[in-house]
């Protein structure tokens, strides 16, 4: 549309808005795009550097998890937030893989930039796409390769490979068998609600442990009470041990001395009578969401009971998972039924803070990896890694299925569309080849970010895999071909099916795009996408 069309156009805006159409709104929108891709690229693998991000406040973030990088850097572009929302999800629904869908989203963007400079047509290229993220889906699952729960061995290097270039990866070994044993504990592999990760500074990272059990960061309420109780009765109340309130407004008329003894002899009676309660049913701890009257604090302590009151809900259902307790609403309902065990429960000083542990909790059904580090930079960052292997673990066990990592999946999902793209006719099939080329990206920056020659891996790779060695990935410390599998560099299936299918996606839906409109006086996407990534 020429100039004075344009104009046009924008005369049906109110003052201040702005529009482009055609190639101008395609041109910007894959520009913003592929900011997005560039910004985390130089954080992929072994080699990969860290992000520091400050925020309004001051406060700093240091970290090479694509998914925190874009979320803490407030991205304020429409487009570039799509490619936002690709990390995200990746993160939300296996939990690693977020820079690979990014950086694979910003590549099919470029390639689709180069075929609409050759005056391709859009819906010929996004047909094109589509075609190739369909068949790239099935050629991912025959490619990929069986595993059981019982192959603990995969499992830890599934675990290992997700933390390989970040902080923890000087105690990946230690950390990923933390993980597997975590996730074994679970009944169900994908509710990782039910392992809590508690991050305390004052150690090293090599001091991180799985509890069987759950550590709440409360001390017992009164200083009598034992700090350990073995073969522990737990008593879960979603309750207060309180006088209760009513629930309309009401007052008490006390005409002479003797009424207002009489209604504190009450009120203590009441109190005791709770007590006598929770000793009756054999308890010995006592973990409370709600407060604990001063009174019953010092009858509990001189039974010889522990007790912690302000426990969150999660807490206290983590509390039910794992000693086999059950939460009850009223202390006049409990029974022995109702106790949960465990076989000890302990008030711990960890740094400078007192905790309690809930440990040896037989079968139990939930548990807690307590993070150590010495800063808490350090320990945020071993938090992510260790998420970031739980969700490896976790979508590997939900379909049995992995691939090689190092690179080795992507180039051989690239040669095999290149062979099916000889089966087409037509400028689909330039789209296909642009989508497999797209899928380099990957080795290619893994060689970057390794100070490797790109096109050396890359030749190398193709080379191998045109060979037959499907699983053959670069080796960025030596900048030599390895058989990925073989050396434990493996990754979930569900991990790439789910970076491709998002990145794919997102692709369509940007090039779907050929009117931009800014409405009122906000013309932020007028100027240099630059500005808007800063």
């Amino acid at each position: 549309m020429t100039n004075n069309g344009q104009q046009d156009q924008n005369f049906l805006l109110p003052e201040g808005s702005s529009r482009d159409i055609g190639r101008t709104a395609q041109r910007m929108n894959i520009l913003a795009a592929k900011l997005v891709g560039e910004t985390v690229r130089t954080t992929l693998g072994p080699q990969g550097m860290d992000k520091m991000i400050v925020d309004a406040l001051g406060d700093v973030t240091i970290t090479n998890d694509g998914a925190t990088i874009l979320r803490e850097m407030n991205i304020e572009h429409p487009t570039a937030k799509m490619i936002v929302e690709i990390a995200i999800t990746q993160e939300e629904e296996v939990g690693d893989g977020t820079t690979t869908a990014v950086v694979i989203a910003g590549e099919l963007l470029k390639q689709a930039e180069d075929l609409l400079e050759q005056n391709i047509h859009p819906t010929t290229v996004i047909k094109g796409y589509r075609l190739a993220a369909k068949v790239s889906q099935k050629i991912l699952e025959n490619m990929s390769e069986k595993i059981t729960a019982k192959d603990k061995h995969i499992l830890n290097n599934l675990a290992m490979t997700a933390m390989t270039g970040k902080v923890a990866e000087d105690a990946k070994e230690h950390l990923g068998k933390i993980v597997v044993d975590a996730i074994s504990h679970l009944e169900d592999s994908s509710n990782l609600k039910n392992i809590k990760i508690e991050k305390k500074v004052g150690s090293s990272v090599h001091k991180t442990e799985l509890i069987e059990g759950i550590v709440i960061d409360k001390e017992k309420i009164h200083p009598s009470m034992p700090s350990k109780i073995e073969n522990a009765k737990i008593i879960l109340l979603n309750g207060a041990l309180e006088i209760p309130t009513t629930e309309t407004e009401s007052k008490i008329s006390i005409t002479d001395p003797s009424q207002l003894q009489e209604y504190l002899d009450m009120e203590e009676s009441m109190l005791k009578k709770q007590v006598n309660k929770l000793v009756a049913s054999g308890a010995n701890v006592v973990f409370c969401q709600k407060g604990v009257d001063d009174l019953i604090q010092y009858l509990l302590a001189k039974e010889g009971i522990y007790a912690v009151r302000r426990v969150k809900k999660s807490d206290l259902e983590k509390l039910a998972s794992s000693t086999g307790g059950t939460i009850i609403n009223n202390i006049n309902d409990v029974t022995k039924e109702h106790l949960g065990k465990s076989g000890l429960v302990e008030e711990v000083k960890v740094g400078d803070e007192m905790m309690t542990f809930v440990r040896e909790c037989k079968n139990a059904r939930a548990v807690t990896i307590l993070v150590r580090a010495t800063t808490d930079h350090v320990a945020d960052e071993v938090k992510r890694a260790i998420d970031d292997a739980l969700g490896n673990v976790s979508s590997a066990l939900a379909n049995m299925s992995i691939v090689g990592g190092a690179g080795a999946c992507e180039v051989e999902l690239a040669r095999n569309l290149r062979k099916f793209a000889e089966t087409l006719n037509g400028k689909e099939r330039l789209a296909v080849l642009s989508y497999a080329q797209a899928m380099e990206v990957i080795p290619r920056t893994l060689a970057e970010n390794a100070g490797l020659d790109p096109v050396d891996v890359i030749s190398d790779l193709n080379a191998a895999h045109q060979n037959g060695k499907k699983w053959a990935g670069l080796d960025v410390f030596s900048g030599k071909v390895l058989n990925s599998l073989k050396e434990g560099i493996v990754e979930p299936l569900k991990v790439k099916t789910q970076a491709l299918s998002s990145a794919s996606e997102v692709a369509v839906l940007i090039l779907r795009i050929d009117d931009v409109i800014v409405a009122g006086a906000d013309t932020s996407m007028k100027g240099n996408p630059h500005e808007d990534l800063d």
